[in-house]
C-alpha cells in the first residue's frame, strides 16, 4: 500500500509506503509499476543508484539535458537528507521553485523528482545512504547543474557551510542559463 502526496509543485510526488513489523524487522514494497502508473509516475526506471554521504556533504543541484533528461525516485535508506527539486521547467508556473522535504532510514518515505527539474540533497547524519531510481541512463555529455546556493532560487537548505565537491562547485547559477 502506497500514500502518494502531492507537493506544492504537484508533479514532485512525497511517497510513504506500508510497513509490516515483526519480531524479525520489518518488510515494505518500494516500487510497484501499476500502482504507481496508476498514480500518475509513469517512467520506466532503468537505472539504480547509491550514494553514501558524512554530515554536512550537499550533493546537487544535478539535472541532466533532454534527451537523456531523467526522472528519479529517491530513498535514504541510512541515516537522513534534506531532499530537494527545483523546477526548470520555463512554461511551468512553478519555474524555479522548489521543495524540500526530509527523508531517512526511520520514516522511510521516497520523492518521486520528474523530468525537467534540478535534484540536491545534504546529509543530516553521519553514514547517509540513499538509493535512487532513474528514468534515463547517466550520460555524461548531457549532465548539467545548477549552484547549490542561487539566490535566485533560495532554497533554506537545513546546513550552513556545507561540504561540496569541486565539480558541484563550479555549477552554473540560473542567471548563468
Amino acid at each position: 500500500m502506497f500514500k502518494f502526496i502531492k507537493t506544492e509543485i504537484p508533479e514532485v510526488i512525497l511517497i510513504e509506503m506500508e510497513i509490516f513489523n515483526d519480531n524479525r524487522g520489518f518488510f515494505m514494497e518500494t516500487y510497484k509499476k501499476s500502482v504507481f502508473f496508476k498514480n500518475g509516475i509513469k517512467d520506466d526506471f532503468i537505472q539504480e543508484n547509491s550514494s553514501k554521504s558524512f554530515y554536512g556533504v550537499l550533493r546537487g543541484l544535478h539535472y541532466q539535458q533532454s534527451p537523456k533528461a531523467q526522472a528519479k525516485l529517491v530513498r535514504c535508506i541510512k541515516g537522513e537528507i534534506f531532499d530537494v527539486a527545483v523546477d526548470l521547467r520555463k512554461s511551468s508556473s512553478t519555474y524555479l521553485k522548489w521543495v524540500g522535504f526530509t527523508l531517512s532510514a526511520e520514516n522511510k518515505k521516497q520523492l518521486y523528482i520528474p523530468i525537467g527539474f534540478a535534484h540536491g540533497f545534504c546529509s543530516l547524519a553521519d553514514d547517509t545512504e540513499i538509493v535512487y531510481k532513474c528514468s534515463e541512463e547517466y550520460f555524461p555529455e548531457f549532465e548539467n547543474g545548477l549552484i547549490w546556493n542561487d539566490p535566485i532560487i533560495n532554497i533554506l537548505w537545513p546546513i550552513k557551510n556545507p561540504i561540496i565537491s569541486e565539480k558541484d562547485s563550479k555549477n552554473f547559477s540560473v542567471a548563468d542559463l
